[in-house]
C-alpha cells in the first residue's frame, strides 16, 4: 500500500532488463506493514487523502497535492495511479496470501497483481472475495487462498518477516536488500539499482 514500493519495483525491473547477469537474480518479497493498526475491514467513508491528512497532521488539500506529485512520479515509471478510488484497509490478509504464493513460486506475480489492484483498479485488498479473485488471476485456487487466510502458519510467516526487518533496521519501505550485504532504500532511479546489482553480483561470483 506504499506507492513508492510499486515505483521501486518498476525501477528494479528496469535495471534488471539491461543487467547481463539477470538470470542469476532471485527476487524474494518480504512482508512489512507501515500501518498495522488499520481496521481489518475497509472504511468506505475515508479515502486515501483523508487518511494521510489525519496520519500526518496536514490539511486535506496538502494531502491531495502530495498524492498528485506521487502520481506524476509513478507515471514516469509507466504506472497510472488512481488514488481517487484507492481503498484504505489493513494489508495483513494480503501478506498472508503472499506467503503462500511464495511457496508456489508466485510471489512476484501476486505482488504485481496486488499493486495493480490497489493503486490502479481501486479494489479492496482486505476483502476475502477480492483476494480469491486476485489469487485466481495468477493461478491459485479458491481453496489455496482460503488456506492462506485461515491457517495461522501464514500469519506467523508474516510476523517472522516483520521481525526480520526490524532486526536489520528497516523502518520504512521500499527497502531492497542485495545478498544480505547491501541495500537500496526508497524508490531510487534504475541506475542506483544497477550499481548495487553490479557490486553485489561481482562479489557473490568471487566468493562462490
Amino acid at each position: 500500500m506504499c506507492p513508492f514500493c510499486y515505483i521501486g519495483k518498476r525501477h528494479l525491473e528496469k535495471a534488471l532488463q539491461d543487467f547481463d547477469d539477470k538470470d542469476e537474480i532471485e527476487i524474494i518479497w518480504k512482508s512489512f506493514q507501515l500501518n498495522p493498526d488499520l481496521p481489518e475491514q475497509a472504511n468506505p467513508d475515508k479515502n486515501v487523502y483523508q487518511h494521510l491528512a489525519e496520519a500526518k497532521g496536514m490539511s486535506y488539500e496538502q494531502s491531495v497535492e502530495m498524492h498528485k506529485n506521487v502520481a506524476e512520479m509513478a507515471k514516469k515509471a509507466g504506472l497510472d495511479y488512481n488514488f481517487d478510488d484507492a481503498v484504505v484497509a489493513n494489508s495483513f490478509k494480503s501478506h498472508r496470501l503472499l506467503q503462500l504464493a511464495k511457496e508456489k513460486g508466485l510471489g512476484d506475480a501476486l505482488e504485481e497483481r496486488l499493486f495493480s489492484a490497489y493503486f490502479i483498479e481501486g479494489k479492496d485488498t482486505s476483502s476475502n472475495d477480492v483476494l480469491i479473485e486476485l489469487g485466481d488471476d495468477i493461478g491459485l485456487t479458491k481453496e489455496e487462498v482460503n488456506e492462506a487466510l485461515t491457517n495461522d502458519e501464514y500469519a506467523d510467516k508474516v510476523k517472522e518477516d516483520i521481525h526480520e526487518s526490524r532486526q536489520i533496521g528497516v523502518s520504512g519501505v521500499p527497502f531492497f536488500v542485495f545478498d544480505r550485504k547491501y541495500a537500496v532504500s526508497g524508490a531510487q532511479p534504475p541506475e542506483a539499482f544497477t550499481q548495487v546489482l553490479e557490486k553485489s553480483v561481482s562479489e557473490w561470483k568471487e566468493s562462490a
